[in-house]
């Protein structure tokens, strides 16, 4: 259960916390989504349908341990997302506790603040938030997540100009993004009712992002 209040209550409080991590995403746009740049660019077709898929290597929401978790965000929104609209769903790793469960149904709904809370006013569809046994891989230049029968995603590095390093991006601001984007072809494929994707050599990149509230 969430950390909100009943009705006629006083609001509970948010504990402090903080989470850092992987974070990868694909849409079905051309290379670099002009939505990540800025919501207020149109986005290459009438909808922008991807993920964002979270791996935690430490974090905490009060005394609740969050490494080692796993979450994805899968979104439908129009061409100019800064208009709202959006769909969204949630995926959180079956592995974790109830207590684990709750928090990060908190952090990536915006309830607790954070960076969450500032997309969240773009959301007119939660749909509620499903628990999924999911499988992570970070083999380098490719990041995968994946939910058995049901979602799965992979991005791979562009290589830079010199042929060895990677694509970057160093100083595009984001809100739930690190500070270093590397550019990335991505994969995804969804088969739930309300999310039907499948993108293929769409817009992909990665970072590491540190987040932390409450904000």
């Amino acid at each position: 259960m969430s950390h909100e209040s009943a009705p006629g209550q006083p609001p509970a409080a948010t504990p402090a916390w903080r989470a850092s991590g992987l974070l990868f995403e694909n849409c079905n746009c051309d290379l670099l989504c002009p939505g990540h740049v800025s919501f207020k660019q149109p986005c290459t077709h009438d909808r922008c349908q991807g993920n964002w898929a979270i791996h935690l290597d430490d974090g905490r929401f009060g005394d609740v341990d969050l490494a080692g978790l796993n979450a994805a965000i899968v979104f439908d929104a129009p061409r100019r997302m800064y208009e709202g609209g959006w769909s969204q769903l949630c995926f959180v790793d079956a592995a974790a506790t109830a207590a684990q469960r709750a928090a990060l149904d908190d952090i990536l709904s915006g309830r607790s603040g954070g960076p969450w809370r500032i997309l969240t006013r773009f959301v007119s569809n939660r749909l509620d938030t499903q628990y999924v046994p999911m499988q992570f891989e970070d083999d380098g230049r490719e990041k995968r997540l994946t939910v058995p029968a049901l979602f799965n995603t992979t991005v791979t590095a562009i290589r830079g100009a010199d042929g060895r390093s990677d694509a970057r991006i160093e100083n595009l601001h984001n809100v739930i993004h690190g500070p270093t984007h590397t550019l990335a072809r991505g994969h995804m494929r969804c088969t739930h009712p309300t999310f039907d994707f499948l993108n293929e050599g769409t817009h992909g990149l990665y970072s590491h992002f540190s987040w932390e509230g409450p904000g």
